[in-house]
């Protein structure tokens, strides 16, 4: 079973950036199943004289819930996406909606991988010349550092298969390249990952350094990485936004120069651009879970199921299963 199911309901767009999403990934040969309110989803199809699967949920959970009701609403377009993998209907599934809700989730319909004690999201960033890999990217605010070394290699057995990296570089970030750096947590964990014979442990790396090349997967709490990822989109937008204004409001000669650089800058952007990969991955639960921005348009819907098909052709999941036992 390869086709992937699509949370229409959850998020800011939602279902218009979802089914313009679904259609066009299908019309690319990946198999969707639209969840979400039959019969809105079948009128918003119509409209575009479109057909695609439709698995029925009644309810929906919003921005505004709590992720602790996500038990009681089993009826939720969330739970029947993740009710889908559970039951193998579907490969897996993503969401644009809320983030917590879709965590709680996979966690309760889809259940750990053994010898995971937390998932974690793992966040693509991109650097000089490659993607490298963050993670634990929001989902645990709080860790020991036995997690932070589950955290490292599923992060490891990810760059293996997507950046085709044989023997990825691992860094832990803290405030100093020192081993001795860090807080209570961070000199824990390297004293963990630096026996952790599965990895290739770097040693501490410094934020300055994370967007240099110096390593393929960097590994934090949720906490800190949630920090780091929102601070890197924030000051992508801001930097393209006062390159912009330095090229259209200094006169007719730097207006020129700016015309013959705007392809360059544009490529530039769409790697910066968080919809390039659509959602991230939820690692650690016994099934492909994918969790995008809520403000997602249909453009990140169709990469976020691009990137769940080739996550699930990889195998991924099987590869993290088979890689924990080795710790």
């Amino acid at each position: 079973m390869k086709r992937i199911a699509i949370d229409a309901m959850g998020g800011d767009n939602m279902p218009a950036a979802a089914i313009d999403g679904a259609l066009k990934a299908a019309s690319e040969g990946i198999e969707v199943v639209l969840v979400g309110k039959g019969k809105l989803l079948e009128e918003e199809l119509s409209k575009r004289n479109a057909s695609l699967e439709i698995y029925n949920a009644d309810d929906l959970i919003d921005m505004k819930d709590s992720a602790a009701n996500v038990r009681r609403r089993k009826e939720s377009s969330v739970m029947k996406a993740a009710e889908l993998v559970k039951l193998d209907k579907a490969a897996a599934f993503v969401s644009m909606g809320h983030s917590g809700a879709t965590m709680a989730a996979a966690l309760l319909v889809l259940g750990r991988i053994k010898g995971i004690e937390r998932p974690a999201i793992l966040a693509n960033i991109p650097s000089k010349s490659a993607y490298w890999a963050l993670i634990d990217a929001g989902a645990n605010a709080d860790c020991k550092a036995k997690y932070l070394q589950q955290f490292a290699l599923m992060g490891s057995v990810y760059a293996r298969a997507f950046f085709n990296k044989s023997n990825p570089r691992v860094g832990l970030l803290s405030i100093g390249e020192e081993e001795g750096k860090g807080n209570e947590l961070i000199k824990n964990s390297y004293a963990i990952l630096k026996n952790t014979e599965a990895i290739n442990f770097f040693g501490n790396i410094e934020g300055r350094d994370l967007f240099n090349d110096v390593v393929d997967v960097v590994v934090t709490d949720g906490f800190t990485g949630n920090i780091v990822l929102k601070q890197a989109e924030g000051e992508a937008m801001s930097l393209f936004s006062w390159i912009k204004d330095a090229l259209v409001n200094n006169g007719p000669i730097v207006k020129l120069g700016a015309a013959m650089v705007k392809p360059a800058l544009r490529k530039v952007a769409e790697r910066l651009d968080p919809s390039e990969y659509g959602a991230q991955p939820l690692l650690g639960v016994k099934g492909y879970a994918f969790i995008g921005h809520g403000s997602s348009d249909d453009r990140a819907v169709y990469n976020a199921l691009k990137i769940a098909k080739r996550m699930v052709d990889a195998k991924l999941v099987e590869k993290i299963t088979e890689g924990i036992a080795q710790i």
